[in-house]
């Protein structure tokens, strides 16, 4: 079976090529194609992947390649983890917003509809690449932001592209634990739009534990998204919320958090992953222990400044190993062998939440079998939720439609319509500086 990496100069490919050796079942992967834009990027990358490789006599081979529809011709499955405008565009999507007071962070506000409007245009041709070049191929979209890419690209490739992202599942993980239950039987109902869910229950052997949790503040106050959003605020909203929720319901704190704080995330990556690159592509030095160190840094910082301001301390040992690469590999396993499983998943809505149209990507539980993706039957979302998720998919529409029909007005009442942007006069002025910074937006006019 092969499998392609869009993004295959990226930093986190060895995390889907490390869970591959882990593979022995029949259908395994057997072949894997890298394509990336940077050559340079594709060699530091290969290079890691062979010390990986070294003692699995039978590992997929790796191949790579800046030639996209070489890429894709053949392919299995393709697995799109790009980023366009690369750690220098996300440096400056943060910049720009944090400039004018709010949130530039690359999936939420501000920062994440430039970095949609941006992406969504090239999301949007490789799909079609897909459905001409190889039209049984199944594509998995971790490229943010995720629910919207997927959505830009379902509208080309239907069911066969299925968004995924490991948030959910460490959430889901982490409650699981902190009740007693093995996370591998717990039953997460967990609903909403990418980085915007919440966790309603967890049915253990029929029964919800989620009550006794909510009930406990020193259990709320055991584990991450206790201590990130406190017990008193988890137990009046009766669920637990996905990390990114925290930039909604703690919004002045963490901007003013991240315009003290000495870079930006995505600067720090930027000039972190520089380091690892140059490093990488030495023949002096293992690739893979710079990658190891690399990435140990890398999780320990992520949303720093999101667990200074409340006061939540270092990120547990169980949450620096990753994740969204095991959902990659369970989601393949699922559709290449029909090996029925449940996944929370970003998928078309299908009537699954009411206040959404057929075609919404949101994020789920589904049943996973041979023919793809199928999101289960969920209660519906409290008034409360309901809201902020209407809001953010209304947004979303808008960044689609700017990026469909070029509409410089309409990326406009894009950024004016987001919760977390408070005056149209700010968004002007944000549409205007990312213009401005970017040439991947050079066509709206």
């Amino acid at each position: 079976m092969r499998l392609t990496i869009l993004g295959g100069g990226g930093f986190r490919v060895p995390l889907v090529y490390g869970a591959l050796l882990t593979d022995r079942a029949p259908g395994r992967v057997t072949e894997v194609v890298l394509h990336d834009l940077d050559a340079g990027r594709l060699h530091a990358v290969s290079r890691v992947l062979a010390e990986q490789a070294a003692e699995s006599p039978d590992a997929p081979r790796v191949s790579t390649t800046t030639d996209l529809d070489e890429a894709l011709r053949g392919a299995d499955f393709v697995f799109s983890a790009i980023r366009v405008g690369g750690l220098d565009g996300r440096a400056e999507d943060e910049r720009v917003a944090l400039a004018e007071g709010v949130l530039g962070q690359e999936t939420v506000g501000a920062g994440g509809i430039a970095y949609g409007l941006r992406t969504v245009p090239v999301a949007t041709d490789i799909a079609r690449r897909v459905a001409r070049l190889a039209p049984d191929a199944w594509v998995i979209n971790f490229t943010n932001p995720a629910g919207l890419v997927t959505e830009a690209m379902s509208r080309h490739l239907g069911d066969r592209v299925i968004g995924i992202c490991d948030s959910p599942v460490g959430l889901g993980r982490r409650v699981a634990r902190v009740l007693g239950a093995d996370p591998e039987e717990a039953f997460v109902d967990y609903v909403g739009l990418n980085h915007l869910g919440w966790v309603r229950g967890l049915r253990v052997a029929g029964r919800d534990e989620l009550p006794r949790l909510l009930a406990d503040p020193a259990l709320l106050g055991s584990f991450e998204e206790g201590r990130l959003f406190g017990p008193d605020w988890l137990s009046a909203l009766g669920a637990i919320p996905n990390e990114y929720l925290h930039y909604y319901y703690f919004n002045r704190e963490t901007v003013r958090a991240y315009q003290e704080a000495e870079a930006t995330r995505g600067a720090f990556l930027r000039d972190q992953q520089a380091r690892f690159y140059a490093e990488a592509g030495r023949p002096d030095v293992s690739a893979l222990g710079a990658w190891d160190r690399t990435r140990a840094e890398r999780e320990a910082t992520y949303m720093a400044e999101n667990r200074e301001t409340a006061g939540a301390g270092e990120r547990e040992e169980e949450d620096l190993s990753g994740g969204y690469e095991k959902v990659a590999l369970a989601l393949m396993r699922a559709i290449a062998r029909d090996a029925r499983t449940t996944l929370i998943l970003n998928v078309r809505n299908q009537g699954t939440l009411p206040d959404l149209d057929a075609d919404a990507v949101i994020e789920v539980p589904c049943l996973v079998d041979a023919n793809g993706a199928h999101p289960l039957a969920t209660a519906p979302l409290p008034d409360h939720a309901t809201g902020l998720v209407s809001s953010v998919k209304a947004v979303e529409r808008e960044v689609l439609a700017a990026a469909e029909s070029g509409s410089r007005a309409t990326a406009l009442k894009a950024f004016a319509l987001h919760p977390l942007v408070d005056s149209v006069n700010v968004a002007r002025r944000l549409t205007d500086g990312y213009l401005a910074v970017h040439p991947g937006l050079a066509y709206l006019k």
